[in-house]
């Protein structure tokens, strides 16, 4: 081998460095500076072992003395419902078997790619795998991107970090499903449920699940066509025109059904003071809305009592998320803004999307009327249904349930307090009739 000079090292781009390092099988070199590892080649390191150390802790910041550290793909945690998805560990990078200008191409195609994502690493000591990790599939060699040319079609299981999985037999998890990353998901705005196709690539060393490379369509209609889109806030819109029917038999949910009447797109509050039984009237509306194919139901409990989120639990509607009172505000609010983005997404592609939060009232008034105006029907599209429990209405409400503490702590039903509720433009869901009989009804209410 020829005598290697530290100003030819000095003056050799990183890519060349690590062909070097990979030829003198320097163990660790692709997590050391350039200094480092002209260092470890020229004998100041010849097992890379401090310099690969002082190396581990980087990430993509510039370090204090302004040095530009080189970028480290991650790949994103992914914990699946059956717990064997992948931890955060880097990704292994490919070996280096190719001129300098060719490798360096590669590296930037696979950056600058979306499809370049990596599916998670499975977490193991060195000489021990986990009985349930599958080996990487034929001995392909850790350099190469090998493509199994098989097409994916399935419908799509977000999880709670942003990635996800896209489901070949939907509902039940396989070994077949294929791995979302976080970053395709937040580009083609991904929900839960959404039927999708796209190219497959064969899991690298260490991946438990293929990766989807690219999304080809989304519930049939080409990716590009749904990702570019108008903004839902710049969605026309229109007052709620379609009542939901509750078919309850609850005496406070009939009079709230026809006395306040609840809309497709409705942005509504129930209100009272405290013990006026506000958790308990949304979880009979919950019951109500329960199992019904035509809507997106999805719950969210912030602040609540643990007693009440094990109360919730045992219901036919799950929550979404539950905070009890301990959980910062800033998590609350981002478990509620997650809730409401997937039900934006839903809405903007023609479905109903109902969102239950009890309650509001932990939560930041911004925070709050974000929330609240996020709810609205779209014109010759979907809704976007609000209801949600809070100590006062808002401002900005189509219907106000207020109930009446009096009522509720004798026992009485129903524990509406109709003067103080009321739904705006009730004839478009009720028809002029119902409207008339709401307005006779609130003039007896006051007038008692």
């Amino acid at each position: 081998m020829a005598v290697l000079e530290r100003s030819e090292l000095e003056a050799s781009p990183l890519a060349d460095l690590h062909a070097i390092a990979d030829q003198v099988g320097l163990d660790g070199f692709r997590r050391m500076r350039k200094a480092d590892l002209i260092e470890a080649i020229l004998g100041g390191s010849p097992d890379g072992g401090s310099a690969a150390q002082s190396a581990a802790g980087e990430d993509d910041q510039d370090d204090a003395a302004g040095r530009v550290r080189p970028r480290r793909r991650r790949a994103r945690r992914s914990a699946g419902a059956e717990g064997s998805e992948a931890d955060g560990a880097e990704q292994a990078e490919p070996e280096v078997k190719a001129p300098a200008a060719r490798r360096r191409a590669a590296a930037v195609a696979d950056d600058e790619d979306g499809e370049g994502e990596r599916a998670p690493r499975r977490s193991r000591s060195r000489g021990a795998r986990s009985g349930s990790e599958r080996p990487a599939r034929g001995g392909e060699d850790d350099g190469e991107t090998a493509e199994s040319g098989r097409v994916a079609e399935g419908a799509v299981e977000v999880l709670g970090n942003g990635s996800a999985f896209l489901r070949v037999s939907p509902p039940e998890p396989s070994d077949d499903d294929v791995y979302i990353s976080a970053a395709q998901v937040r580009r083609c705005e991904l929900v839960t449920g959404d039927l999708v196709t796209g190219p497959v690539r064969t899991p690298r060393r260490s991946e438990r699940y293929p990766s989807l490379v690219r999304i080809d369509t989304i519930n049939g209609v080409p990716a590009d066509a749904v990702s570019d889109g108008s903004r839902y806030e710049d969605l026309p819109v229109a007052w709620p025109s379609e009542r939901i029917a509750l078919d309850s038999d609850d005496p406070t949910v009939k009079a709230i059904e026809w006395l306040t009447p609840l809309g497709l797109g409705s942005r509504a509050s129930i209100v009272g003071a405290a013990h006026a039984g506000k958790t308990e009237t949304l979880r009979r509306i919950a019951q109500a809305l329960g199992g019904r194919d035509d809507l997106e139901v999805s719950l969210v409990l912030i602040g609540a009592r643990p007693e009440e989120i094990a109360q919730w639990g045992e219901g036919p509607l799950q929550p979404a998320a539950a905070l009890s009172f301990a959980a910062s505000a800033e998590a609350q609010g981002q478990a509620a803004e997650r809730a409401i983005d997937t039900a934006k997404r839903v809405a903007a592609r023609g479905g109903n999307a109902v969102v239950l939060i009890d309650s509001l009232d932990d939560l930041s008034a911004h925070t709050s009327r974000k929330i609240l105006a996020a709810a609205r029907n779209l014109h010759d599209g979907g809704s976007l249904t609000l209801i949600a429990t809070a100590h006062a209405p808002l401002g900005g409400e189509t219907t106000v349930i207020a109930l009446d503490h009096a009522l509720t702590s004798s026992g009485r039903e129903p524990i509406l307090d109709l003067p103080a509720s009321g739904t705006l433009r009730p004839e478009l869901l009720v028809g002029d009739d119902g409207a008339d009989a709401i307005k006779k009804a609130r003039a007896t209410a006051l007038e008692g």
